[in-house]
């Protein structure tokens, strides 16, 4: 039975609403707009009908007093008026009411219009119901495709969007790239589902130095990307990043692991390094790739990296010297294993040095394909097969030759001195090695196999 509340100071027309509607509606009489207002403080209607005339408050006046209370923001109000000129129709739309009843009744009349506002009210409640209810879903749908599956922390997608949404409404800040030292010999030794519960860890801690406002987001495998909003002083950054550190290296040793697996990360900040996130992104990559040459376990600003080309910029150095430095990185044998940015260099330099010379170079995209549709590769065992692809590259090619990583599944090669029949030999030799090292079932190499072609004798 629904509830409906009539406030009006007309005693008889209190008694005809109460006749016609008492029979299918429970009606709550009061006299004036505060006993009204008094009702609604502790008691819930479904419906209201509100005299206009009244004395002291009179019902626009009442009606503006009922919406500030926000449980009865949507109650439907029709008016009760013995003034038929349009004037005052208008007035009761404007202000917010569903119908309006002129006096004196027809019982006819008021008991239609009566059941015509509550079911339209009821169709409002169901449709705002399957309204919030789909709202919700998409929210749910959204959220999930943002975040990742294991971890619960953001996305690269949804991080790059956000971070740059903060940039452009004036948030500075610090990125900071996150990668887990030596993670791959945690899966190696102990399993993946070990491996899921230190990546789990390692979002849980990252969550604790971080507050709200700041965006945590897992790239995939073992990276991470954190923006700490409205934090560019460095000293504090340092202190931040100085006290991850210790954390995640403290907790990886409480999980009793036998392997060295430490923390490394790279700093770059807003507005000083760039502007945008993909600006952010590589330069604390830099930042983050120069710790994982150096030792590990650190971090390092971008703006630190610049400082030491700036000063190496005014070294004068011989020679001899520089002959010592360049090859303190060179191990003597085996293919040349950069970054990419350092392939793409060299990659331009092959060009012209084929357009110059009769020179030959072979460039082969190795791409790690799934070889079972019902049975796909999880990121982890993905990048796996990369690594031991990387080490049969290594192990088959000679020094001058060089490969890259470009994507999470392909790799580079590129061959000097040779053609594409030998090319088609030292892939064979290389996925020959790779099935000796690869033991799983999930992965296959595909290859595709070009001549570097000059200007000159392009076909």
């Amino acid at each position: 039975m629904k509830k409906i509340l009539m406030i009006d100071d007309d005693k008889v027309s209190l008694s005809t609403a109460k006749g016609v509607l008492g029979d299918d509606h429970k009606l709550i009489a009061v006299l004036n707009g505060m006993q009204g207002l008094k009702f609604l403080e502790k008691n819930e209607c479904d419906l209201i009908l509100l005299d206009i005339n009244m004395p002291g408050m009179n019902g626009f006046e009442t009606l503006v007093e009922i919406r500030k209370n926000e449980k009865n923001a949507n109650v439907p109000v029709i008016f009760l008026t013995s003034d038929n000129d349009a004037a005052t129709e208008t007035k009761c739309f404007e202000s917010g009411a569903m119908d309006f009843i002129s006096k004196p009744f027809v019982p006819s009349v008021i008991r239609s219009r009566v059941n015509r506002t509550l079911e339209l009210e009821d169709y409002r409640a169901a449709l705002a119901s399957k309204l919030d209810q789909k709202t919700k879903e998409i929210e749910k749908i959204t959220t999930k495709s943002y975040t990742d599956a294991l971890t619960g922390l953001w996305n690269r997608e949804y991080t790059e969007r956000k971070v740059n949404e903060l940039l452009e409404a004036g948030i500075d800040g610090s990125l900071f790239m996150i990668d887990l030292d030596n993670f791959k010999s945690i899966n190696d030794h102990y399993g993946h589902q070990e491996g899921d519960r230190v990546l789990c860890m390692f979002a849980d801690t990252l969550r604790e130095f971080t507050c709200e406002e700041d965006v945590i987001c897992r790239i995939g495998g073992d990276e991470f990307v954190v923006f700490l909003s409205n934090k560019t002083d460095c000293a504090e950054i340092a202190n931040i990043a100085g006290n991850m550190i210790a954390s995640l290296n403290q907790r990886i040793q409480d999980m009793k692991f036998d392997v060295r697996t430490s923390v490394s990360i790279g700093i770059s900040i807003a507005k000083v390094d760039g502007e945008d996130f993909s600006k952010l992104y590589s330069c604390g990559d830099k930042a983050l790739y120069y710790v994982k040459n150096n030792g590990k376990n650190a971090y390092r600003f971008f703006s630190d990296n610049v400082i030491e080309e700036q000063k190496r910029a005014l070294q004068k150095v011989d020679l001899t010297y520089l002959g010592e430095i360049l090859s303190r990185s060179d191990s003597g044998h085996g293919a040349y294993m950069l970054d990419f940015e350092s392939f793409h260099h060299i990659y331009k330099f092959l060009k012209r040095f084929v357009e110059r010379e009769s020179t030959k170079v072979v460039s082969v995209l190795f791409n790690a394909v799934q070889a079972n549709i019902s049975n796909p590769p999880t990121e982890d065992e993905i990048a796996e097969a990369l690594d031991l692809l990387d080490q049969a590259i290594f192990s088959s090619l000679r020094r001058v030759d060089i490969s890259t990583r470009y994507l999470s599944v392909q790799t580079i090669v590129m061959l000097l001195e040779t053609d594409v029949d030998n090319g088609e030999k030292v892939v064979e030799r290389i996925i020959s090695n790779f099935n000796k090292l690869y033991n799983g079932d999930k992965i296959k190499l595909e290859y595709s196999l070009a001549q570097v072609k000059s200007r000159s004798n392009k076909e």
